[in-house]
């Protein structure tokens, strides 16, 4: 490969969140990091070169994009993805997390209910149940050895609570689902039919493997775009989330200026200038780098589906359509969730995600992520056979 996948980099000390605050979470020191959704690679040399550039300048002031910036975008989403944005659309915003909180806020009131699929990224319901509305969950079905939708009781659960708000993961974070053009269109219809609006969190659209394809939401037809926040951002494809920074599109007028009240009523500003300057150079010239990319993380789910099946038979992987998150099945080694736990944190030093923190569906998995040298995972995947072989 052209780029550097393999090479281990000491990130300690470096105020990680990955890798420095395991003891303040109640965490073995030395505990080996694979939760949190950012990887242990250098970003592109395009971000790092154009990063040198704005630094040696000097001058960190208020900053903001211009027509240059969105014409980056619009040819990266028209090329990769066939969706043609417009200019009036974009309203950027520190990060997709924030952009959820707003929107909730924006497009609800107090009490109104909002819908979810479940076992999901934990701060979709944190955002629910933090701005004071009601939690309606639309559970996930494992059917063989994938996840599916329950599109009836998605579209009951909306009648009979009167849900306003559909927060849809796409790709989908734990599970690795990359929904088809079929299911999508569904998921709209059933929305469009009961007015509930949508924001579609879409921020590992990038990262799909072969044989699937990211369809943006609110391209699926233009009766989507009219009710539909679209979250992207370059932080999981580029390896930039401490920069900050999300590009979110809204078509409708109505919900867009509804959006920006709410975003200027929260008291946030201007982006930083690293920020931008990464996701310009991100976008314009680091395709190469994520193709790469992608092909090493396959790479890398491959290694760990052939060492799963041939050492270790009591553990079952979801295999990702996309994100770099892979979501394992511990279910038949009969434990509970904190014994689940000790064995990994205690027993094996490996940290990953409890999937109960996913909420409905998730005990008894974990979520692992995969983004680190091949090195790296054949450590874990050691620890974790050795502990399971040593009786638990």
């Amino acid at each position: 490969m052209k780029y550097d996948f393999d090479t281990i980099i000491n990130r300690k000390d470096t105020h990680s969140l990955k890798h420095d605050f395991a003891t303040i979470f109640g965490h073995p020191k030395d505990v080996m990091p694979l939760w949190i959704a950012d990887m242990d690679f250098k970003v592109a040399p395009c971000i790092t070169s154009a990063l040198e550039q704005q630094i040696h300048h000097g001058i960190y002031g208020y900053s903001e994009t211009d027509e240059k910036y969105f014409e980056v975008l619009r040819r990266w989403f028209l090329r990769r993805f066939d969706w043609q944005v417009q200019p009036d659309w974009l309203v950027k915003v520190l990060g997709v997390v924030t952009v959820i909180h707003l929107g909730i806020r924006s497009l609800t009131n107090e009490g109104d209910a909002i819908i979810i699929q479940q076992p999901v990224y934990p701060p979709f319901a944190a955002a629910v149940t933090s701005t004071h509305r009601k939690l309606v969950v639309n559970e996930l079905l494992l059917s063989d050895n994938r996840y599916i939708i329950d599109f009836d009781d998605f579209e009951k659960k909306i009648v009979n609570h009167q849900v306003k708000l559909f927060i849809l993961c796409s790709p989908h974070n734990p599970v690795g689902r990359v929904w088809t053009k079929e299911e999508l269109t569904k998921l709209g219809d059933i929305c469009l039919r009961h007015g509930v609006k949508v924001i579609s969190d879409e921020i590992h659209a990038d990262i799909v493997y072969s044989g699937v394809q990211h369809h943006v939401f609110a391209n699926i037809c233009p009766e989507f775009s009219e009710f539909t926040i679209t979250c992207t951002a370059p932080s999981k494809t580029f390896n930039v989330a401490g920069l900050q920074l999300s590009n979110n599109f809204i078509s409708n007028p109505v919900i867009r200026k509804a959006f920006i009240k709410e975003y200027y009523a929260s008291g946030l500003s201007q982006l930083n200038i690293m920020g931008i300057t990464a996701a310009k150079a991100a976008y314009q010239d680091g395709e190469e780098w994520l193709e790469e990319l992608k092909v090493y993380l396959a790479g890398n789910i491959e290694f760990l589906q052939s060492f799963i099946a041939a050492k270790l038979p009591s553990v079952h992987v979801i295999e990702p359509e996309g994100t770099f998150l892979v979501w394992l099945d511990f279910r038949k080694l009969g434990l509970s969730t904190r014994e689940l736990n000790t064995l990994l944190l205690e027993r094996a030093g490996l940290w990953m995600n409890d999937g109960t923190t996913f909420g409905a569906g998730g005990e008894g998995f974990q979520r692992m992520n995969i983004a680190c040298p091949r090195a790296t995972l054949l450590e874990a995947l050691e620890r974790l056979e050795q502990a399971i072989s040593n009786g638990m």
